[in-house]
């Protein structure tokens, strides 16, 4: 007898056909794979290379999340697939559902918006949402009423590029007081010319995706430079539940 299935719709309203009790997933998104993986390792049949957490996961590794491996990823035979629209190429994605393949694709652009995109994409696929998420949501729900500062937030050099208009990253800074200043940019990750960059009282420098270090990003800028943690600052998953202490820390 055929599998009963379940309609759902995903971050940008494609439906998504699901088995009642989803069994296998591919996450070809490393902050979707932790989440699941927080929630229920088991699920996970496959993913990344670059999913780096957590750290013990042993699973079968599909490529990068701008290369995965589609014949492997089909042999896994997943329930599901998930992904991101920024992360991941649609080309790729629609090659998976003509292989009949599930995909569920995620698209938030702030804090708010991903919490409310894990609750459904945690709930569509293990059925509940974890205790974790709801931590995340009380952790966010304070409001931050202490001094402004304005920053520039690299994100490459050679060439140059920096958080610009409705990134997830930039309203996690603005919800802790760092107000991007390219966030009127016309682009979401504008290029840009150090000498001509609007004023600013800081610059914040994440490890991912470029690996900024203190030795390697802060001599270009005459003002005070933070070396933060990518992981907390751009993914939205577990990480969420700490990443305000974290970052606070690190840009004090």
């Amino acid at each position: 007898m055929k599998e009963q299935m379940k309609s759902m719709y995903d971050d940008l309203r494609n439906v998504v056909e699901l088995p009642r009790e989803v069994r296998r997933v591919v996450s070809i998104v490393p902050s979707l794979t932790e989440s699941i993986a927080a929630t229920d390792a088991d699920k996970i049949v496959g993913a990344t290379d670059w999913c780096t957490q957590p750290a013990d996961l042993d699973v079968v590794r599909v490529r990068g999340t701008k290369n995965p491996d589609l014949e492997r990823i089909r042999e896994l035979a997943p329930d599901v697939v998930v992904a991101n629209a920024e992360e991941n190429r649609a080309v790729d994605l629609d090659a998976l559902r003509d292989a009949g393949i599930a995909v569920w694709v995620t698209a938030p652009t702030t804090v708010g918006e991903s919490l409310d995109s894990l609750g459904r994409m945690l709930s569509a696929i293990i059925g509940t949402e974890p205790p974790w998420l709801h931590e995340a949501r009380a952790v966010w729900s304070a409001p931050y009423d202490g001094m402004r500062r304005r920053a520039v937030v690299p994100i490459w050099r050679r060439p140059w590029m920096a958080l610009g208009r409705d990134t997830f990253a930039g309203d996690l800074l603005s919800r802790m007081g760092v107000d991007n200043v390219l966030s009127e940019s016309g682009e979401r990750y504008p290029r840009i010319e150090l000498d001509a960059l609007p004023e600013y009282d800081i610059v914040v420098l994440p490890d991912e995706p470029y690996a900024f270090s203190p030795d390697d990003g802060p001599e270009a800028f005459t003002k005070p430079a933070k070396c933060v943690s990518g992981r907390h600052l751009t993914w939205y998953g577990p990480s969420l539940v700490e990443a305000r202490a974290v970052l606070s820390g690190q840009l004090a």
